[in-house]
Parts: C-alpha cells; sequence; structure tokens
C-alpha cells in the first residue's frame, strides 16, 4: 500500500475520472455525491473492521459529523446519504454472502482474511453494488472503485480490485 493520499486528492482524482462515466439518470451533482458516498462507505467499512463499531454507530457519526463537515481545511463534498447507509447496511448484512462471491474470484490459495482491510472494503462495496445495485451501471462500479483502489494503492492493488469486480461483475449480472 503506498501512503494514503489526502481526502481532498483523492476527490480530485475521482472527478478527473468522472468524465469516463456516466449514470445517464444523474446530473454531474448526483454522481459527486455518489462518488462521494462510495468512498465514504469505504472508510466506514474499514473503521467498522478495526475498532469493532456496529453499523448504526458508524454511519450516525458519517451523517452527523462528517459529511459536509470541514475535513483537512476543505468542505467535503455533498454526499448522497441514502447510498452511503444502503451501501454499508448491505454490506454488514449480507457480508457472508458477498465474501462468498468475492473469494469465488480470488486465486484458489487466497483467503479474503488475508487481504489488506481497506481493499476488502472496497471489494465488499463493489461487490455489494453489482448484486444489489443493478440501477447502477456495471461500468460505473468497477470504474469507481478502480479508482478509489488507484487513490490508496499502487497499479497492481488496483488491477486486482478490477479483475476480481469484474469477475463478480459476470456472476451476478449475466448477460450485461
Amino acid at each position: 500500500m503506498t501512503e494514503p493520499n489526502s481526502l481532498k486528492s483523492v476527490l480530485e482524482q475521482l472527478a478527473e475520472a468522472e468524465t469516463a462515466r456516466a449514470e445517464p439518470h444523474l446530473n454531474s451533482r448526483q454522481r459527486r455525491a455518489r462518488t462521494v458516498a462510495r468512498l465514504a462507505a469505504v472508510q466506514a467499512l474499514y473503521q467498522m473492521e478495526l475498532a469493532g463499531e456496529g453499523v448504526d454507530t458508524v454511519i450516525s457519526e458519517f451523517l452527523n459529523h462528517r459529511f459536509d463537515a470541514d475535513i483537512e481545511g476543505e468542505m467535503l463534498a455533498e454526499a448522497d446519504e441514502e447510498w452511503f447507509a444502503d451501501v454499508v447496511r448491505g454490506v454488514v448484512a449480507d457480508q457472508r454472502g458477498i465474501d462468498a462471491a468475492i473469494t469465488k474470484r480470488l486465486a484458489a490459495n487466497w483467503k479474503l482474511e488475508r487481504i489488506d482491510a481497506t481493499l476488502r472494503a472496497l471489494l465488499r462495496s463493489g461487490a455489494w453494488e453489482l448484486s444489489r445495485k443493478p440501477e447502477a451501471p456495471r461500468e460505473v462500479v468497477l470504474n469507481e472503485y478502480v479508482e478509489l483502489a488507484k487513490a490508496f494503492f499502487d497499479d497492481a492493488e488496483a488491477k486486482f480490485v478490477n479483475a476480481a469486480l469484474d469477475g463478480v461483475a459476470r456472476d451476478v449480472r449475466p448477460g450485461r
């Protein structure tokens, strides 16, 4: 894992990548809010795993103290709070099924537990969206989580996220 980028640089990197994807039913502000929600969901899942906090506690913390707050001297862009909460609650509620879908796409000798906690959060969020949010285009979900991986890791990990989530997408969205 490389040194984590600042929150501001992560959001800038994702904004640059935004031009490559489109969710036709969303305007640019809504797409940006969805991107922030995805980033926050990864952060929340990571926090839950490391601190052992419950889902409702972490969601409340993000909704009440992190969104639209001054972070690193900058205002965090507006988040799609409903999408954020859906992803976090959904991953927690269906973690066994999500983990099984991801594990199916790992090399035979790899265990999900061996993967970095941030990568697990990325994979779980992306896999849940692919399996439970059909209104989010497959290409958008893949691109967003790959870009998030690039913000925190080297290219190898981003390629790993792309391959794993692409495999999950083929399993849960056949023919699309």
